[in-house]
């Protein structure tokens, strides 16, 4: 009986591509909004912790497995996400006495969030083997495809010495810096 049931929510899982119309890491949800229209699709945090990440950025395109359930749509699996576009935003103004190429070339290196406050709009996170902390701006975990930090969250950045110290130019989950 329970093979039958799991086979047919099987069958009944669809995959759909959209963006993200607000992820709230603190309520624990979000919904997405599909490129073919139709209702909203709740995202539950756990479904994306299961992908690696604690959050997603607002207007994040999104690939996910979507089931129908008693409530509504609902996401089963995250398959891809890609930060917001950001081409018509303006350069963050730390990053514009430094070179394009300098940015390109920065590592990706382990690290570990040790605070981030949102409201305030920055944070830090500690590199793995360095004793400096790295900056990291809320535009960046945007543009990054992120809207939230957790203390002692895993997770990989690019980062650039700057007059200010290191900061972060790039962040992303643990699990993209495996790959």
């Amino acid at each position: 009986m329970l093979d039958k049931i799991v086979e047919q929510s099987l069958e009944a899982a669809t995959r759909v591509s959209g963006y993200v119309k607000w992820f709230d890491p603190a309520k624990g949800f979000g919904f997405l909004v599909s490129d073919t229209g139709g209702p909203d699709i709740l995202l539950h945090a756990n479904v994306l912790r299961n992908y690696g990440q604690g959050s997603v950025a607002d207007g994040a395109r999104i690939d996910v497995v979507v089931q129908t359930t008693g409530r509504g749509l609902q996401a089963v699996e995250v398959l891809e996400i890609a930060p917001p576009d950001t081409a018509d935003v303006a350069p963050l103004e730390e990053f514009s006495g430094v070179a394009p190429e300098v940015i390109a070339a920065a590592t990706l290196e382990p690290a570990r969030v040790k605070w981030f406050d949102k409201a305030k709009g920055f944070g830090f996170a500690n590199v793995y083997g360095r004793s400096e902390d790295v900056f990291i701006h809320v535009e960046v975990l945007r543009r990054s495809g992120l809207s939230d930090l957790l203390p002692g969250e895993a997770l990989a950045l690019r980062a650039i010495d700057s007059t200010r110290g290191r900061m972060a130019v790039e962040v992303l989950a643990w699990e993209s810096g495996l790959e």
